[in-house]
């Protein structure tokens, strides 16, 4: 098993960049979770929820701007970023809902907004959809909560057995090539390349890189079929929220047409489409991204 690791042995390098303290939570499956609490306490938090491969280091920059007048709770997945990395876990959505769902009620929030990324936004949703009431605003980066038959081939090969597996934990062929892949107004730096990485250093430290890839369900006999389906009805609870897409135009995986769709499920959002903005939004956009999304959450 890959234990978590801890905030002393974070690299000088990524101080600059991420300046926090992660905090510790065991989920109810026994593994160790990493998590970010940053700003004021209160029962009413920001929750961002990263998807594959990244982890709470894509928020970093939200975190900061946000921390001086919100709480932001920001998990970093088990078997993602400083969390746990054990072989044998149930890398599925369900049990990701299950987990952030643990957390949540373990910090005792009454009142949640959700800043939602990539497999971010199935889990976050799926969460918010078990606690309605709780909710108040949303915003969705570049993400989905919904079943669809869209992938990218780059992504359908990396899902192949065998292959897959040698493809992503091996030769690190999905976390190495988002650091370029996922940007299109500005390449990131040396650092910043080296902070989305630094977690996933070896075949064992991409135990769940591998996995999130296995469990994007494209067929009905999927196992997290059902779980996607679940989160997608629930979708309709939130039609009269605030929402805000920030949504960038040049992804090659979240294109938009999730965009068009999320426009069906949530006609009322304000949507703000970055046409020449990648994946990586927060960081390819963060001079309009992070600003814009600090301006709608304080509006709360």
């Amino acid at each position: 098993m890959v234990t978590a690791m801890t905030p002393a042995a974070l690299p000088d390098w990524i101080r600059p960049e991420y300046p926090f303290t992660p905090k510790r939570f065991r989920t109810p499956g026994g593994a160790e979770m990493s998590y970010l609490d940053e700003g004021p306490r209160s029962d009413e938090a920001v929750v961002m929820v990263h998807g594959n491969p990244t982890w709470s280091y894509y928020y970093r920059h939200l975190v900061r701007a946000l921390a001086p007048t919100h709480r932001c709770i920001v998990p970093d997945h088990i078997g993602m970023g400083l969390s746990e990395k054990p072989e044998s876990y149930p890398y599925t959505l369900a049990t990701r809902i299950a987990d952030l769902a643990a957390l949540l009620a373990h910090l005792g929030l009454k009142r949640l907004h959700f800043v939602v990324h990539d497999w971010g936004g199935a889990i976050g949703l799926g969460v918010a959809g078990k606690m309605p009431a709780a909710v108040g605003r949303i915003v969705i980066l570049n993400t989905a909560a919904f079943p669809s038959p869209d992938i990218p081939g780059r992504i359908a090969l990396c899902k192949f057995p065998v292959l897959g597996p040698l493809l992503v934990r091996g030769a690190n062929g999905f976390a190495w090539p988002a650091t370029f892949m996922t940007m299109h107004r500005r390449a990131l730096s040396a650092d910043e390349k080296r902070g989305y990485l630094l977690p996933y250093g070896s075949w064992a430290d991409r135990v769940a890189v591998s996995a999130f890839v296995q469990d994007i369900p494209m067929q009905p006999s999927h196992p997290t079929w059902a779980a996607l389906g679940e989160v997608s009805a629930g979708l309709a609870q939130f039609r009269d929220r605030p929402v805000l897409a920030v949504w960038g135009g040049r992804d090659f995986c979240f294109n938009d047409g999730f965009l068009a769709r999320w426009r069906e499920i949530w006609p009322l959002a304000d949507v703000r489409r970055l046409a020449d903005a990648g994946h990586y939004v927060l960081d390819d956009a963060r001079e309009e991204a992070a600003p814009a999304i600090a301006a709608f959450l304080r509006s709360a």
